[in-house]
Order: C-alpha cells, then sequence, then structure tokens
C-alpha cells in the first residue's frame, strides 16, 4: 500500500496543543493519538471527523484530563499524524472501523466513553453496535448513524459533489464554513498541517463518497446490524448539538427517540455552535461530558 506520513515539522508550535505524539501499529500502519489524563482511569475516547484532527479535541482534554479521567483522540487513519494511503480506493467505511476496532484493542481499552462527532459517530456508532461490551456510555455531538434512508439535507449534498469534483481542497476553509463562530488564522493553519499535497489528501476527499446515501449500499446494511444493538442499548446516551449544524442538525431527537438509554438524560443544543461544536463551544462541550459521566457512574 503506497502511503505518505506528514513530516513532523509541519507539527511544531501548534496553538494550544502541547500534547505528546503516541504511535500505535495497525494492520502495518501508523495510527497517532494524543492523552492526557490518569493512565489507570477509564477512557474517553474522541474520535474527531473530517477534515479535522485531534487538533479539534485540544481544548476538552485538559478539562477531561483534570476531572480525572484519562482522555485519548486518535487521528483517523488518513487525518493528523497517522498515515496516510495515497490511494482512494485504500478507504472504506468498513475499514476504518476495523481499523479503529483494532486499535482500541491494541490500546486495551475498557468501559470506555466515546465521544463522536461527525465521522467520529459514524465509525463510533458502528463499534458501538458491534462490540458494545467494550462501551459504557455514549456522547454524540453532531453525528449519527445513517442507513440510506431518507432525503440527504442539502448541505451534505453540496460538500459530497463537492469533495468528489472541486480541483481545490482547502482544509482551512472547510474548517471555517463548518464553524459559527470565527476563527483565528493559526488554528486554520493548524488544521491544513497535516495535508501538505494532494496526495496526503486522499482520504479526506473520499470520506463523502462513503456515506450511506441508500438502503442498498453495502454499508447501510451493516449500519441496520448496527441499529439493531442500539435500539436495545440501555447504557448512558447523551446528544449534544450545535443549533446552527446544517448537516446534522434535528437528528439528535431521533437518537434520543431510538435509544433506550438516552431516555431522561440532560440532552443539550448549544447555542451559537455550529457543525465543529469543538471549535465553537469547547469548553461546554467538556463540561456536558464531565457532569454526564458524574451523573452516570
Amino acid at each position: 500500500m503506497d502511503l505518505v506520513r506528514t513530516p513532523d515539522e509541519r507539527f511544531a508550535r501548534l496553538p494550544d496543543y502541547p500534547f505528546a505524539p503516541r504511535y500505535t501499529e495497525v494492520q502495518g500502519l501508523r495510527v497517532h493519538h494524543v492523552e492526557d489524563g490518569p493512565p489507570d482511569a477509564k477512557p474517553v475516547l474522541l474520535l474527531h471527523g473530517e477534515p479535522t484532527w485531534s487538533f479539534l479535541y485540544r481544548r476538552l482534554i485538559p478539562i477531561l484530563a483534570r476531572a480525572g479521567h484519562r482522555a485519548l483522540a486518535p487521528d483517523l487513519v488518513g487525518f493528523g499524524r497517522s498515515d496516510k494511503p495515497t490511494a482512494r480506493s485504500a478507504y472504506a467505511y468498513a475499514r476504518h472501523v476495523q481499523w479503529m476496532a483494532e486499535w482500541i484493542a491494541s490500546n486495551r481499552l475498557r468501559e470506555i466513553t466515546l465521544v463522536g462527532q461527525d465521522w467520529g459517530s459514524l465509525i463510533g456508532l458502528r463499534l458501538v453496535g458491534e462490540h458494545p461490551h467494550l462501551f459504557r456510555r455514549v456522547v454524540i455531538a453532531n453525528g449519527f448513524l445513517p442507513t440510506g434512508e431518507g432525503r440527504l439535507p442539502l448541505a451534505f449534498r453540496l460538500w459530497q459533489a463537492f469533495a468528489r469534483w472541486s480541483p481545490l481542497f482547502p482544509v482551512p476553509a472547510i474548517v471555517r464554513a463548518g464553524c459559527a463562530r470565527k476563527v483565528s488564522a493559526d488554528v486554520l493553519a493548524a488544521y491544513a498541517a497535516p495535508f501538505p499535497d494532494r496526495r496526503s489528501k486522499a482520504g479526506a476527499r473520499v470520506f463523502p463518497r462513503l456515506v450511506p446515501t441508500s438502503p442498498g449500499d453495502p454499508e447501510a446494511a451493516a449500519n441496520r446490524r448496527a441499529w439493531a444493538t442500539l435500539r436495545t442499548w440501555e447504557q448512558p446516551f447523551l446528544t449534544v448539538f450545535g443549533e446552527k449544524d446544517p448537516i446534522f442538525g434535528g437528528l439528535d431527537r431521533i437518537l434520543q427517540e431510538r435509544i433506550p438509554g438516552a431516555k431522561g438524560q440532560p440532552h443539550r443544543r448549544l447555542r451559537g455552535a455550529g457543525h465543529m461544536i469543538q471549535e465553537d463551544c469547547g469548553e461546554e462541550l467538556a463540561e456536558a461530558i464531565v457532569q454526564f459521566i458524574a451523573r452516570t457512574p
């Protein structure tokens, strides 16, 4: 498999990101993560979406660690400091789920609190559906598990077409468009750091096409099987959504209605938050997670 590895110097002097890099080999690929907090504490697994990386969680990690939790934020294959296969055909939804399942096993994580946003929820909720014994509770912050039913939001259809056909893929502009609040130039530059050239963006480019968009999609069937588990999931399940998210807006209600563990939980919609809820309201999201864990020991 042809792959690229972003040079370390691209990650020098990132704002508010003092974490030492850690690496795990998964199927011959180097997968990066950062973590903070007591190493023997129960893990909070923070899964990012597209086209971001673990930098997205830089403001949440210290708050979770100070509360006594072991916060871990991996970079999905193709993102951040993780290895990046250069062929778009190397990426598949099921393969991302398998990569992350093996990463969890290699790091011996149990009693996990999952926090998933965007693709972090598509991968994370599949993992919960396929390996429910590994998870203690779930927090979904702007995310869902699609099965290809219903009409896709216009914002997603436009994004899907852009990612496929645009000759340019400007990561800083994409991140900025997903935020409801102003993002500083140094933060936008940090999101661009993992992607120095066209070859390094193959994973980010292909992600929108991997979303199941019809009931006949092979991954739609796999997601329906995961939903069969989620519909009986009685462990604590929380939604924290941004009010201004044009892609996942309103899907929090479906999660609350279908998943037993969501009943009676303090679900929230954060005012002033868009799709990149961690950028717009990172501290509020972190505090919601801390409070949720405290009330569901």
